[in-house]
């Protein structure tokens, strides 16, 4: 019963087999978090994951209330696969998972952005079938400003492309956000042979294409979410696919600078997020409020401002699978949502 032992939750994060047998919370990411929990009476402990003894971090899980996941969704060239498997199972159980793999199915994916392209935080974007229909189809896009293809799941720029047309010539301007990347001058021909893996059916069989955002210069801000609640903003300056100067190569990436929700400059975005759009976004995908991520975040460019509108966010992506690093903001709420969690679980 539970009145007998605190709660107990697993922090999940990927590693190798020395480091799952020291399980040391002071040598992970997030030392501050077990402390919090122990603070807050919860019995934490790590949960070192690796495919090679996943039926012992199952056996592991089966014997917490619940867990806490920090996973991309391409982990060392390997994917989630049975890492979620092994969630669903312990979920069936009656183990609190967060975030579950269908929540990141519906919230996480580069999918979303066409779900929600018609709400006020969307833009144009376009879910792509087949290598056929890009090449069908991208020319004419492009014929309005450059375009953004997105693999449908992955991390770190990965498979996110810049594409722009250049004006009296069959070349493009092509640039890949994975870091390092310069930008190249080639065919159609040639950007289809560099997008053919992206539909094979093991990399989701499809790639969404979204409407460059001209303002991206002004930087990119993350919100970050406990529930439907914002616990802090994390602002980066210069991103990956920040525009070079003529003749130079794009400038390195900055570094996230990380404050509190509180923070008067994206009070603006904070009410939005609060009192309408988190509330639309979890209807149009088909979440209840009880499925939303304990832990989460939403990256959000700057728009053309319209009408009436200071300012205008247009969502990037929805990070689920692994966010860290977080502001320091975010442990206090996310031990006492996962307790609340809890609490009405009867756990």
């Amino acid at each position: 019963m539970r009145a007998l032992r605190p709660m107990s939750v697993a922090l999940l994060y990927p590693g190798d087999r020395p480091m799952r047998d020291r399980s040391d919370p002071a040598e992970s990411r997030f030392a501050a978090l077990f402390a919090a929990f122990a603070a807050a009476g919860v019995a934490a402990q790590p949960a070192v994951y690796h495919d090679d003894f996943a039926d012992e971090v199952a056996a592991q899980l089966r014997r917490v209330d619940a867990v806490l996941v920090w996973c991309n969704p391409i982990e060392s060239g390997r994917k989630r696969d049975r890492l979620d498997a092994l969630l669903r199972e312990v979920a069936q159980a009656g183990v609190l998972v967060s975030t579950h793999p269908d929540t990141i199915l519906r919230l996480g994916t580069k999918d979303v952005l066409v779900d929600v392209r018609d709400l006020p935080f969307g833009s144009d974007a376009v879910r792509v079938e087949s290598l056929g229909q890009l090449a069908a189809g991208l020319a004419d896009r492009l014929r309005f400003g450059a375009r953004v293809l997105k693999q449908y799941r992955g991390q770190s720029g990965d498979g996110v492309w810049r594409v722009e047309g250049i004006e009296g010539s069959p070349l493009l301007r092509v640039r890949h956000a994975r870091r390092g990347s310069e930008e190249e001058r080639i065919d159609m021909p040639a950007l289809l042979q560099r997008m053919a893996p992206y539909f094979e059916p093991a990399n989701g069989g499809h790639m969404i294409d979204q409407a460059w955002q001209p303002r991206l210069v002004d930087g990119m801000v993350r919100a970050y979410l406990v529930e439907d609640r914002v616990a802090g903003f994390g602002h980066q300056a210069i991103n990956a696919l920040y525009p070079a100067q003529p003749g130079k190569p794009a400038p390195t990436p900055g570094p996230r600078l990380y404050h509190v929700a509180d923070l008067p400059q994206f009070q603006a975005l904070r009410r939005l997020l609060e009192t309408q759009w988190i509330e639309m976004l979890r209807t149009r995908v088909g979440l209840t409020r009880a499925q939303l991520p304990l832990l989460w975040d939403c990256d959000f460019m700057f728009g053309e401002p319209t009408a009436g509108q200071a300012e205008r966010y247009v969502l990037c992506e929805i990070n689920v699978s692994s966010v860290s690093p977080f502001p320091p903001s975010c442990i206090d709420p996310l031990v006492s949502a996962l307790m609340a969690r809890l609490a009405s679980r009867g756990a």
